[in-house]
């Protein structure tokens, strides 16, 4: 049985879709490799944050690209917050933003 992907929001979908294309094919490439093998693909396409949070590492030529996600019963994950790295370490706001929006879907 296959997993399912699904987007905290519609705005993180779509700034996802807006990476550059190098990017975002990487992106594309691991989701679908999620839903056939589950999320769990380890180093270097999926890496564990901690307390239940996990991030895609895509990769192209144009830079890195991150998207943090959570798993939720009935094989579901949720992709809660995406972006393009700019530095080497990842920004405090974006993994403070991907926490609380985890919190959010769990506790439905």
């Amino acid at each position: 049985m296959d997993y399912e992907i699904q987007f905290f929001a519609v705005s993180v979908e779509v700034s996802i879709t807006k990476w550059p294309s190098g990017i975002f094919a990487s992106f594309v490439r691991i989701t679908e490799q999620m839903v056939l093998s589950g999320p769990n693909l380890g180093m270097p396409y999926t890496k564990a944050m901690g307390d239940g949070l996990f991030e895609i590492r895509a990769r192209g030529v144009e830079g890195i690209g991150r998207a943090f996600f959570c798993c939720m019963k009935g094989r579901r994950v949720v992709i809660l917050h995406g972006f393009v790295k700019k530095t080497q370490a990842t920004p405090i706001k974006d993994l403070r933003l991907a926490k609380q929006r985890m919190k959010e879907v769990l506790n439905d």
